[in-house]
């Protein structure tokens, strides 16, 4: 097979997948062709499905160019993962977040969770435990329902027009945004395709003053929405690589876009976020000391792997559920509700492996990030932004100490 018929096999699989476990296509912005002939077709069975990932990671030599030849590998190794499974064969939790993620991943330190708790402790003194201390703190930022939308679109505003001059965006671009309740996560984007998104905000956590930059970031400027945006410009439109329309769930290219997502506030705005937050929702009669709450989430960033650790008790040692809402509470100081919320994604059978994405892949990008001068972080979080990485080649540089030269075209 040539390079062109093997993307369009790819995306075949990756849409017959989609078929089997709903939610996996996160998104497809290519041919209405094969999504029709797609959901014409008999139910696949999902063996045959792993085999023709196989298949296809044997023909992969016909792609010429080495970028996409490894990212489509990387992918195909995700997919036929998750069809073997659906197969009924046994894949261990920890197998399974390295085929899916390219990631090996561990238990975290106790002793790391106690020094950000006594960092916490020192940021937020006064009589009680430390965990109701945390909750007064964070009741004092809590955004009110009827101001939730409004907080939203002020953050959303401010940080295009930095995104669009940093980083540029398509003039047609838009983000539309919806609150929503019943869901397990905290914000979710739906890209649409021509340079439309709609970000769902799920109003059942609550969200702090705090909190909400990092979402808007995360989900849209410059993170999930300025991504697909981009790539769809840049790889689909400007170089024809049709395997980016194609966004799934579980595979390696979600580890790095959460990773990036996750630091779209620092690339947006950097330090002096919590300030800048003071101001943008001054207006809307917000409280938030933006100095203090800085520093508080700079102290939680030490509790980052206590939920990987949580699916690794939950799927890999099989503790029972109501040990790891304890575990939960004692390290991140969430109440009970908070912490059930948590399980309920990490047993969820769609979202089990994904916690990783946002744990893994922050100290990933991060750690590449670093590699850059500080000047130059801008750049390289471009490249996140426009190239079809994957997280060992970011892996492979940060072991080296130093980033390769950047085929970014700008």
């Amino acid at each position: 097979m040539d390079g062109a018929e093997i993307v369009r096999e790819y995306l075949l699989l990756g849409l017959r997948l989609g078929r089997l476990v709903p939610g996996l296509v996160d998104s497809f912005t290519g041919d209405r062709a094969l999504r029709r002939r797609v959901d014409d077709e008999p139910r696949p069975h999902p063996a045959a499905l792993a085999d023709r990932a196989g298949a296809l990671r044997r023909e992969l030599a016909g792609v010429d160019d080495p970028v996409r030849r490894r990212f489509l590998d990387a992918q195909l190794v995700a997919v036929g993962t998750v069809a073997r499974k659906l197969a009924g064969v046994r894949v261990g939790f920890v197998d399974e977040v390295r085929d899916c993620f390219q990631v090996d991943i561990a238990p975290g330190h106790p002793d790391a969770y106690r020094r950000a708790h006594a960092a916490l402790d020192e940021l937020l003194p006064g009589p009680g435990p430390l965990a109701g201390r945390l909750a007064d703190h964070r009741a004092l930022e809590e955004v009110p329902p009827r101001r939730l939308g409004a907080a939203v679109h002020a953050l959303s505003g401010a940080l295009r027009d930095r995104v669009r001059r940093r980083y540029g965006l398509p003039e047609a671009e838009v983000v539309e945004y919806e609150v929503v309740t019943g869901k397990p996560w905290s914000g979710f984007n739906h890209y649409l395709g021509g340079f439309r998104s709609r970000v769902s905000v799920n109003a059942d956590l609550g969200h702090r003053t705090s909190n909400l930059p990092h979402l808007v970031a995360h989900e849209s400027y410059p993170g999930h929405h300025t991504e697909r945006c981009r790539k769809e410009v840049g790889l689909v439109g400007g170089r024809g690589h049709a395997e980016q329309s194609l966004f799934l769930i579980n595979t390696p290219q979600c580890l790095l876009s959460e990773g990036m997502a996750e630091l779209a506030l620092h690339a947006a705005v950097g330090p002096g976020w919590g300030r800048w937050t003071e101001e943008v929702v001054a207006d809307l009669g917000l409280r938030v000391d933006g100095e203090l709450s800085e520093r508080v989430e700079a102290a939680l960033a030490g509790l980052l792997t206590v939920r990987q650790d949580a699916a690794l008790m939950l799927h890999d040692r099989r503790a029972h559920p109501d040990d790891v809402v304890a575990f939960l509470r004692r390290w991140l100081l969430v109440p009970e509700s908070r912490a059930r919320h948590m399980l309920r994604f990490l047993g969820d059978p769609l979202w089990r492996t994904y916690t990783t994405t946002y744990v893994e892949g922050v100290r990933l990008v991060r750690a590449w990030l670093d590699l850059a001068s500080p000047g130059g972080r801008g750049d390289r979080y471009l490249e996140l932004l426009d190239e079809p990485l994957v997280p060992n080649a970011l892996r492979e540089e940060v072991e080296a100490g130093a980033p390769r030269p950047s085929g970014h075209s700008g």
